[in-house]
């Protein structure tokens, strides 16, 4: 017996209209345009209500790397809600699922990672990390040490400690945030700089602004700076090569610690299992989540270096934080399966080696429409700039709402992107096929020579 209901499109949309509220929307505005219904999946593809098949080109929400449809991993759940469909982490109590994704997720890792600890989300992983990162210098006899450097555009949740640690203003003003003891410097965003300097020497300069601010707080205040390999939601923003090797020496000079947001990045999205490999950075912490279980089910959590750890478990003493579906089983039954899937079919070397490469070629051929004045792309993951102007990179006014415009025609057209600003930004499963990449592009060139119409109007 079907746990839902079988209802046609509009009985669908009515009642998310009279009882569900969605996140990151603009409600008047829902309501007026009603709710796309998606109804099923399979591969690279979802469905909706109508029938109508659209290509995912963003993995769901940057996490549906393996593709839907994955028996394995469906009978990974299934097996494990019969053995133990919940029990805690708390209380000195265990379960194996948890266990054996710990040992598998540090075998994965970096050496300085032996421990994990689990959360839900990529928001409560980075609230983890804040509550770690100052539990941390506590122990270590150095209490203020509290302030934690981030980025503006940056983003790391939608939670209180989380969304402080982003860098959306929106999200500040809106909330009241950020909380005490947080604070942002320039992101490494060269398109969005005056474009005076050249792309290594504005790498140099964005991470500087890391070492301007430790100085202005003053060294013995500073307890971490935290930062996305790219930045996801902020635009699909790659530092010039040149940003991370100076993050790392600044880190190391201050002795500060080094969180690495690794929730879109981590588990292959770069072509290597995380982005401070693709970087080669050595952080003190990992948040992950998304891409661990390719969004089957939620799972969330952290790499804790030894540096760290170590502290912890040596100095002892009650670290009070936790969640009730810390290390759900179920969960990390289904993040074994993904992960040993994802190893099984090569998916990493896949996309450094193959699918990667080919999208890429492609996605930088899309800067030859006259539409598109910058793009991007790292392993699967990429962006391209709508503007006015490719001579002087002129943006359209934000009122002509260039982006939105080229996402509405990629959707009308069976292709989902995301619009950021007049930003469009890609991201799809890791079993994305030649062919799927090709329709995925020419769709694309099909919505710019649309949206480039609508903007000439």
């Amino acid at each position: 017996m079907a746990a839902i209901e079988k209802r046609s499109r509009n009985e669908w949309q009515e009642l998310d209209k009279n009882h569900h509220l969605h996140p990151f929307t603009d409600h008047k505005q829902l309501h007026e345009q009603r709710s796309r219904i998606i109804t099923r999946a399979e591969g690279v593809y979802i469905y909706d209500a109508d029938g109508n098949k659209i290509l995912d080109g963003m993995s769901g929400l940057w996490c549906v790397n393996a593709g839907y449809g994955r028996q394995e991993i469906i009978d990974a759940a299934t097996v494990q809600m019969n053995e133990l469909p919940y029990y805690n982490s708390f209380f000195q109590c265990s379960h194996p699922p948890a266990i054996e994704l710990a040992a598998m997720l540090n075998e994965l890792s970096q050496p300085q990672f032996n421990r994990v600890f689990f959360a839900g989300s990529g928001s409560e992983s980075n609230d983890t990390i804040v509550r770690m990162v100052r539990t941390y210098w506590d122990l270590m006899g150095q209490p203020e040490r509290h302030t934690i450097i981030s980025r503006n555009n940056a983003y790391h949740g939608s939670t209180v400690a989380a969304a402080s640690l982003g860098g959306m203003k929106s999200m500040h003003k809106q909330s009241g945030l950020p909380i005490p003891g947080i604070v942002h410097v320039d992101q490494p965003h060269w398109f969005a700089s005056d474009r005076s300097l050249s792309r290594d020497e504005f790498g140099i300069a964005a991470a500087r602004s890391i070492e301007e601010k430790i100085k202005e707080v003053g060294p013995e205040s500073v307890a971490a700076f935290i930062g996305e390999p790219i930045q996801g939601a902020g635009g699909v923003v790659v530092p010039p090569d040149s940003y991370w090797p100076e993050v790392q020496r600044i880190c190391d000079e201050y002795g500060i610690l080094l969180i690495s947001d690794e929730v879109i990045t981590g588990f292959g999205r770069l072509g290597e299992w995380f982005g401070a490999d693709y970087f080669s950075t050595r952080p003190d912490f990992m948040a992950f989540a998304k891409g661990v279980t390719s969004g089957y089910l939620p799972l969330g959590g952290v790499f804790v270096s030894d540096r760290v750890a170590d502290v912890l478990i040596e100095k002892g003493g009650e670290f009070f934080h936790g969640y009730t579906y810390s290390g759900h089983p179920v969960s990390c039954a289904v993040a074994i399966a993904n992960l040993k899937l994802i190893q099984r079919e090569n998916l990493v070397a896949r996309i450094k080696d193959d699918i990667g490469p080919y999208l890429q070629s492609k996605w930088h051929a899309l800067a030859d429409h006259p539409l598109v004045g910058d793009t991007r792309m790292v392993g699967l993951m990429g962006a391209f700039e709508i503007v006015k102007d490719k001579d002087s990179l002129e943006c359209f006014d934000k009122e002509r709402r260039a982006g939105t415009i080229c996402r509405d025609h990629l959707l009308g057209n069976g292709v989902c992107m995301r619009a950021v600003g007049d930003t469009v930004i890609c991201a799809p499963p890791f079993v994305l096929s030649h062919s799927e990449a090709d329709e995925l592009i020419e769709t694309t060139w099909k919505a710019l020579d649309l949206t480039q119409q609508a903007l000439s109007v």
